[in-house]
């Protein structure tokens, strides 16, 4: 009765009330059993509410992670990406070893975003993907205790809001022609050895190469390069004309208590990209790496049931679709 009364008092229905307004995938054994996975799935173009899903299964059933995805959604338990002020449940991040990033220009109550800053603040890393680089906009909450975490914040260590001060980028603009030139990935040849990059050769996302600007961090260690192509397909030619980006780093971030995390951070990473098995292996070896464990040798990122990622682009996404959808059959 206490839940029932709680989702009353948060705008949600009896009916829904019965089940939790996010997905929980529990793990079968593996490597990772006592880590839980928190992603924060809430953008309006690249479809994180069908990639995230498929790489929490995938997670938890081929590596033992447990894995929670949160949804941008409406009261009635319907995932709605352009819902940019309810994500429920981001007080899980309290529960979380790790927390997988993919917003763009969400703008949580307050009290949500606490639950955000609080776990930057505990040192955990954090996997940060496509649009997360611009993950927060507080347009219409200038006077907001967060305003600081705004994309286009300007001033001080916080310049850039979250991405330029965590990540070390936000949003820039796009360098490969949106739509019309795919990203093939190149490895840095100086961090080649990166357990994150361990059996992964073979990076291609149909979306673009974001640009960087100038003052990109000189802390970060770039594992991937992303290389313009001349269009859509695996097979086309690199656009010479287009000098190659960082799309895949590791960097520090110090927090406000002197916690140093762990950020990870790819601006590839659609639910298109994630038909890329050696983009889903980066992302698995990134978890182990920054969970603390051991990469495997070839890690499985074998798709778990079926998996037909929509296009990005805005209002691309399934309509009608409930929070409970997602859960494992």
């Amino acid at each position: 009765m206490k839940l029932l009364a709680l989702f009353a008092t948060l705008g949600f229905s009896a009916a829904l009330a019965t089940a939790a307004p996010w997905v929980t995938y529990e793990p079968k054994p593996g490597p990772g059993p006592g880590k839980h996975i928190v992603m924060l799935s809430g953008d309006e173009e690249y479809r994180s509410e069908e990639g995230l899903p498929q790489l929490g299964r995938i997670l938890s059933q081929r590596h033992g992670f447990k894995c929670t995805v949160l949804f941008s959604q409406d009261p009635d338990g319907t995932i709605n990406p352009n819902n940019q002020t309810n994500v429920p449940g981001m007080h899980l991040l309290a529960t979380a070893d790790l927390v997988i990033l993919q917003f763009r220009f969400r703008e949580l109550p307050d009290g949500d975003m606490q639950h955000f800053v609080n776990y930057l603040n505990l040192g955990k890393p954090m996997m940060v993907i496509r649009t997360a680089t611009h993950s927060f906009n507080y347009e219409r909450k200038k006077d907001s205790v967060f305003a600081t975490y705004d994309w286009r914040f300007k001033g001080g260590v916080w310049n850039g809001g979250f991405g330029g001060r965590v990540v070390g980028e936000t949003w820039t603009y796009h360098h490969g022609d949106h739509g019309k030139e795919a990203t093939r990935g190149v490895i840095d040849g100086r961090n080649r050895s990166h357990p994150v990059l361990r059996s992964v050769t073979d990076v291609f996302g149909p979306t673009d190469v974001y640009g960087v600007n100038a003052d990109f961090p000189a802390d970060a260690t770039i594992l991937l390069h992303g290389q313009v192509l001349k269009g859509m397909k695996p097979e086309d030619g690199p656009n010479l004309q287009k000098a190659a980006m960082p799309i895949v780093w590791m960097r520090d971030y110090r927090g406000d208590n002197g916690n140093k995390s762990k950020v990870f951070c790819s601006t590839i990473g659609a639910a298109t990209d994630l038909r890329s098995e050696d983009l889903r292996r980066l992302f698995v070896n990134a978890c182990y790496h920054l969970s603390g464990i051991e990469v495997p040798k070839k890690a499985d990122v074998d798709i778990i049931g079926t998996y037909d990622p929509s296009m990005f682009g805005f209002n691309t996404y399934r309509k009608g679709v409930k929070v409970s959808d997602h859960e494992m059959k």
